[in-house]
């Protein structure tokens, strides 16, 4: 069992992930006249994990994902028996963010649920750009692989120090403006559980495919990295 404060560093920064990203989604992508679009929600999420990864990092590592926690085991660089820990740690996180988006949401004058509210996952009819399954898959695998490569990469003992979040979070902006129109962009199982539970409905009945696609991707990102890239 990991060391309690690596359980709440896991918390908090998933936490401020979901209600960073699906937040900037939910309040300031359209507002009128102001909104800060898609560039703006991509921008946002980046955030999340730059900031939590220099403000917790240090303490467990500043996964925040549970396909982030598998691609390092399948790189090499974490353990079997804490994954179950961590993965259950970043669902808390996602799904206290979810209901503390609710909460404000309904401090809104005439709010009703309508829509994708909460910013979930989707895909078909639920994807922005209407994109079919077989492709919102094939993109939340390739995009997930590629940002473990990155991790792994940027956090190598050879890698210049200190520079790690950065990469990370330009990253998961990057993954963001690919990939906001075809699903609502995951990669990140924690993340779509949030909105989901909280939504309910298409939403939930979707979330199976949010942790088959990102989990594959980041096994396989950690596993191309470890074996056909960089050793440790």
């Amino acid at each position: 069992m990991p060391n309690i404060r690596k359980l709440w560093a896991e918390t908090f920064g998933t936490f401020w992930l979901v209600f960073g990203g699906c937040g900037s989604a939910v309040f300031a992508a359209a507002f009128p006249e102001l909104g800060i679009g898609f560039a703006g929600v991509a921008l946002a999420f980046g955030l999340t994990v730059l900031t939590m990864a220099y403000a917790v990092g240090h303490v467990s590592g500043g996964h925040f994902n549970p396909a982030v926690t598998v691609g390092l085991w399948a790189g090499g660089r974490f353990a079997a028996r804490d994954i179950v820990p961590y993965v259950g740690a970043q669902v808390v996180g996602a799904v206290l963010a979810a209901f503390a988006l609710l909460f404000i949401l309904q401090g809104q004058d005439g709010w009703a649920a309508s829509g994708n509210w909460l910013a979930a996952n989707g895909y078909g009819e639920h994807s922005p750009g209407h994109f079919s399954a077989a492709a919102g898959f094939f993109a939340e695998v390739l995009l997930t692989c590629f940002f473990l490569l990155v991790i792994m990469g940027s956090t190598h003992s050879q890698a210049p120090t200190g520079a790690a979040p950065i990469a990370i979070g330009l990253a998961l902006t990057l993954i963001h403006l690919i990939s906001i129109p075809l699903t609502n962009t995951s990669v990140n199982p924690a993340r779509s559980t949030g909105p989901a539970l909280v939504m309910g409905g298409w939403a939930l009945g979707q979330l199976a495919f949010f942790w088959i696609a990102p989990l594959l991707g980041g096994a396989l990102g950690g596993w191309i990295y470890r074996t056909l890239i960089c050793e440790d």
